[in-house]
């Protein structure tokens, strides 16, 4: 009877990990189509008579344009630093922030493509399968070629540890970085059916 309750339990969580992320989403995006079609459909009626239905989606689109825009340049930059400095002065606030602003930068393309591959080590001991990221390469004294690795953690990939390692010693995950990713967060529920380790 334990067994039944414990899978059953399992797979409600399961379903909740899935929905939360789809519906947090949903609503955000809903949040900004009501309230920017509101705002916007009357200025679209006043000047240029026109009645467009669902002209909030063009709206929703527009803003996080001009809010990309607002970020990345020097101003914008700095006032969303002042806004995260407020932010992290609240408490509860700033952690749900910061671990969704850590995990969104993570899938940024600046930082994918600072890795140049994923590969599996034995870590943290022989017969343990860990999965890495290339960030770097290097050679010893005596010219052997070395990995320079970033070991994230599950399933917050944006903490780990630093390795150097021999490139002898590592096996390329056949996968995109992205992927790899992808693989981390799900706690290995998205990893391929096959892996390229050996018995050897």
């Amino acid at each position: 009877m334990s067994t039944v309750l414990q899978n059953l339990r399992s797979t409600l969580f399961a379903g909740l990990a899935t929905l939360i992320p789809v519906m947090l989403t949903f609503y955000f995006l809903r949040f900004l189509y009501v309230n920017l079609d509101k705002a916007s459909a009357p200025l679209v009626k006043e000047y240029l008579e026109l009645e467009i239905p669902g002209v909030g989606i063009l709206f929703t689109m527009v803003f996080i344009y001009l809010l990309g825009l607002a970020v990345t340049n020097f101003l914008g930059k700095k006032i969303l630093s002042i806004g995260e400095r407020i932010v992290d002065r609240v408490p509860l606030v700033n952690t749900i922030y910061t671990t969704l602003k850590q995990i969104t930068d993570t899938f940024t393309k600046n930082s994918l493509e600072a890795f140049e591959g994923a590969v599996y080590i034995q870590y943290p001991r022989q017969g343990l399968w860990a999965m890495a990221f290339v960030s770097g390469e290097s050679k010893n004294t005596s010219g052997t070629p070395y990995y320079h690795l970033f070991v994230p953690t599950t399933p917050n990939p944006t903490s780990g540890y630093f390795l150097m390692i021999p490139k002898t010693e590592t096996i390329p995950a056949g996968m995109s970085v992205e992927e790899g990713l992808k693989t981390i967060i799900s706690g290995g529920m998205l990893a391929p059916e096959v892996n390229p380790t050996s018995d050897n």
